[in-house]
């Protein structure tokens, strides 16, 4: 079993770790506290072709591997940055390339791996429902040709970054069907051509300051705009789940490597007491503790991405991968938090808003509690929990 990254892999590394040079913690401190979308580190992304990774060659894309993808992301974040930012132009599009018809990818992959279109808005959560997509209540209604759309999403990102929305809707009500997990079908929406059937509100928050809710109202689409069968888009988007929990759980690792090599650094360079305060067992500790759990989060990452590129399952590698590397990448943002003490939340050495953006993904794009279920039910055979 060979653990050591391909020289592609290597050279990525390399490569990306050239372009977010040009984007140092004061551009993303500057983007932070003005609320500004990243438009130039993700142009600069775009025009590099990193987030056409996982799109075919004869496409316009790299044609890469989910690991390769995954380095792409963590490289991102390891490097100070917020691949948060652009990483849904990696994944959302996993849908329509596994399941879209060949008109759809030929009319839009293109311009997704150029660019030209951007596909980073993904609506599927809705106020009532939460993490129970099962229970969502928009509803896509049959007339000749097509649908007629109705609902409400939320903590929907980059809305209005996006000129596509990836929206998934009952086709059959939910007492109607056989299985929970049918009478569910995932649309590709033209935003601008949707006009006000479509309206977004931004939501203020915390951190991903490009969060928002999306009104639907006599959403007017057609059978062309239906990715695959009517009524599988619950599994179609299972598609784009294991993805997105990889890609999520790089940027995680990237953010714990941030964080450890931030705090080992200042640990051995700040002196109290006359000695280095990482000498100190109570500040050393924590730190080393933070970077066994990232390594180890590494290797699932790598073993799950692995398995999805071969083929295989690998649902419950890729919601371990995540969860494993969101509380490694909290538990060295604490760390480093704490051996900066004070400094820490002084915004000049910009541990606080790498600090804000690693504990979202405790609870985002899944809740850590919702993968303990799953594990607890769906791998060590325990009575369902919810």
């Amino acid at each position: 079993m060979d653990f050591a990254y391909s020289e592609t892999q290597q050279a990525i590394r390399e490569a990306v770790r050239r372009l977010c040079s040009d984007f140092g913690s004061q551009y993303w401190q500057d983007c932070e506290q003005t609320e500004r979308y990243p438009s130039e580190f993700v142009d600069a992304m775009t025009k590099a072709g990193w987030l056409a990774a996982l799109i075919p060659e004869e496409y316009g894309g790299s044609g890469l591997t989910m690991l390769d993808a995954c380095v792409i992301l963590e490289e991102i974040n390891r490097s100070g940055g917020n691949g948060a930012a652009c990483h849904a132009q990696m994944y959302t599009m996993s849908s329509l390339l596994k399941h879209g018809s060949p008109e759809q990818k030929a009319r839009l992959l293109p311009g997704i791996a150029d660019g030209s279109v951007r596909l980073q808005a993904f609506g599927v959560t809705e106020p009532d429902a939460g993490s129970n997509t099962l229970n969502i209540k928009t509803f896509a209604r049959r007339v000749t040709g097509g649908y007629v759309i109705n609902g409400q999403k939320i903590w929907t990102s980059r809305y209005f970054q996006s000129d596509y929305y990836l929206l998934i809707a009952r086709t059959t009500p939910l007492e109607e069907v056989k299985r929970k997990t049918d009478g569910l079908s995932l649309f590709l929406v033209d935003i601008a051509k949707a006009g006000d059937a479509l309206r977004g509100k931004a939501i203020p928050t915390m951190l991903n300051h490009h969060t928002n809710e999306v009104f639907i109202e006599d959403l007017q689409v057609s059978d062309d705009d239906r990715i695959g069968e009517e009524g599988r888009g619950f599994h179609y988007l299972l598609d784009s789940l294991n993805a997105e929990r990889l890609l999520v759980a790089s940027e995680s690792i990237g953010d714990g490597y941030w964080f450890c090599d931030r705090a080992a650094r200042y640990g051995s360079e700040r002196v109290v007491f006359g000695r280095p305060i990482g000498a100190n067992q109570g500040v050393q500790f924590p730190i080393a503790k933070a970077y066994i759990e990232v390594q180890a989060a590494e290797l699932m990452r790598n073993k799950a991405a692995a398995s999805l590129d071969a083929g295989l399952a690998c649902g419950a590698e890729a919601n371990m991968a995540k969860y494993l590397a969101s509380e490694g990448a909290w538990a060295a943002a604490e760390a480093c938090m704490l051996t900066y003490g004070g400094y820490g939340v002084a915004r000049e050495f910009d541990v606080e808003r790498k600090w804000k953006e690693a504990r979202l993904f405790r609870i985002a794009p899944i809740s850590n509690n919702l993968v303990l279920a799953h594990i607890g039910q769906h791998e060590l055979g325990m009575p369902r929990s919810y």
